[in-house]
């Protein structure tokens, strides 16, 4: 505790809190390795002008662009995305507006206009003469704006101002930004809509390249305020009142509509999730089989359509599915169950075929690990009772010369189960028939001669 020296009843609180915002201030100050106010601002705005070399890139960006697109390759939209100079005149707004430059303003929105009238030429023309007119995953992707849209744009765009305000650039972030953003992919969608005269994937993919604009300008508005740069006056207050009112018209443009189609995306993803959970967990049929499901979500009314074959499912135990429904958070869905002749509802037959077909894949998996089980066993018998070929021809002829009187002899390996083993063990039987009785010591002196010449632990010897 300090005690204040003009006033010792009052006492000052311990200095580590101010230590601590010195320290976070220090460690956070975008002041170190600042570049001079007059060179960003001279960077930027040589990046605002499209002509010559930055008009010919941008219309190459496209081209690759619009071809990723068309091919559905995500390299060649990095690629595309990665050489593109549509930067250059958005964040010219975002600084123009920050630092009250009316002129870079009006330069900067009319370059972009340019901008963004040759890239939606450029794709539309690329995609009236392609021959590939389905519209792949990397194009359908750029047709739905979210919020988070907004948020990566926002965010890439902070990163891309910080950076560039620095005297060493920081070489990755600009590039980084530039993917994150994507401001060349949803031009070139927006002009696959207009070639295919499809509304919908032109307004949502050029409300995507709103969306970015207008978060990438915001972004360097907020730097370049906060990094405290010299702010012009306007000539009037009329104009100083438009641009302000125009900034926060467009961030409501950006924000509202996007967060509502952000909170639908939402909302059906979890729609879908728990369709599948109730599904994997309450649609197990005894006498029926569940070929396809379909969840379809609507803001108003969702329904799951459930398509079944075999005897049909009784009224009872469909009531039994709609009960349960609600603990899956799908009361409010609608249950709808396909079955029977399917006369009133078509039978999705690719369903019915990529079930069927997923049935027998599996029975053939099944049946066919057995037959290698079985295969192997007796694969594993075989080598048991025949480790080696025993050579009977020699053996009886070595055998006729240590006891001639030897009129038979035949040898073969054998399993045997033993009471006290669950393993088999390997004997070797051998029959061989005299012309005369031999003593006991006779048989013992063969038995230990055959296993000296077989190599066989167990023999077992018959004689006549």
């Amino acid at each position: 505790m300090i005690v204040d020296e003009q006033n010792p009843l009052r006492t000052r609180k311990p200095d580590i809190f101010s230590r601590f915002a010195a320290i976070v201030r220090e460690r956070f100050s975008l002041e170190e390795d600042k570049a001079d106010e007059e060179a960003i601002i001279q960077t930027i705005s040589r990046g605002i002008e499209f002509r010559g070399v930055n008009l010919w890139t941008l219309i190459f960006a496209i081209f690759i662009a619009s071809i990723g697109l068309n091919v559905n390759s995500t390299a060649v939209i990095i690629g595309a995305m990665l050489i593109s100079p549509l930067m250059g005149p958005i964040m010219g707004i975002g600084l123009g507006v920050g630092i009250n430059d009316l002129t870079m303003i009006q330069r900067a929105l009319k370059n972009l206009g340019i901008a963004v009238f040759i890239s939606l030429l450029t794709s539309t023309s690329y995609f009236l003469v392609s021959p590939l007119h389905i519209a792949q995953s990397e194009l359908l992707a750029r047709t739905s704006p979210t919020v988070w849209d907004a948020f990566i744009a926002l965010f890439g765009g902070l990163a891309g101002i910080v950076a560039g305000s620095r005297r060493d650039k920081v070489t990755n972030v600009i590039p980084g930004v530039a993917i994150a953003t994507a401001l060349m992919p949803p031009l070139c969608t927006a002009g696959y809509g207009i070639s295919t005269g499809n509304l919908y994937y032109f307004a949502g993919a050029f409300y995507l390249f709103l969306i970015n604009s207008v978060c990438i300008s915001l972004a360097t508005l907020l730097i370049v305020r906060f990094l405290g740069y010299h702010q012009k006056e306007y000539p009037t207050v009329e104009i100083e009142r438009r641009v302000r009112n125009t900034i926060w018209v467009a961030v409501l443009i950006v924000v509202v509509p996007s967060t509502y189609l952000g909170y639908q995306i939402v909302r059906k993803t979890i729609f879908e999730q728990e369709a599948k959970r109730f599904v994997t967990n309450e649609c197990n049929f005894q006498y029926r089989q569940l070929i396809n499901y379909d969840a379809h979500f609507n803001r108003h009314q969702s329904r799951l359509e459930l398509t079944l074959v075999g005897e049909p499912l009784p009224t009872d135990s469909i009531n039994l599915l709609k009960s349960k429904m609600p603990a899956y958070g799908l009361k409010d869905a609608q249950l709808i169950v396909k079955q029977g002749s399917f006369k009133d509802a078509p039978v999705d037959l690719d369903a019915i075929t990529n079930s069927v077909t997923d049935q027998v894949f599996r029975y053939n998996q099944a049946s066919l690990a057995f037959k290698d089980k079985t295969i192997d066993s007796l694969r594993q018998y075989i080598e048991l009772t025949q480790l080696s070929k025993v050579p009977v021809t020699d053996l009886r002829n070595e055998l006729k010369t240590l006891m001639p009187d030897v009129q038979t002899f035949t040898a073969a390996q054998s399993l045997v189960l033993s009471q006290n083993s669950t393993k088999p063990d390997t004997v070797m039987l051998v029959y061989a028939k005299f012309s005369r009785r031999h003593k006991a010591s006779e048989r013992r002196r063969i038995e230990s001669w055959l296993k000296s010449r077989t190599k066989s632990k167990h023999i077992k010897l018959i004689v006549e």
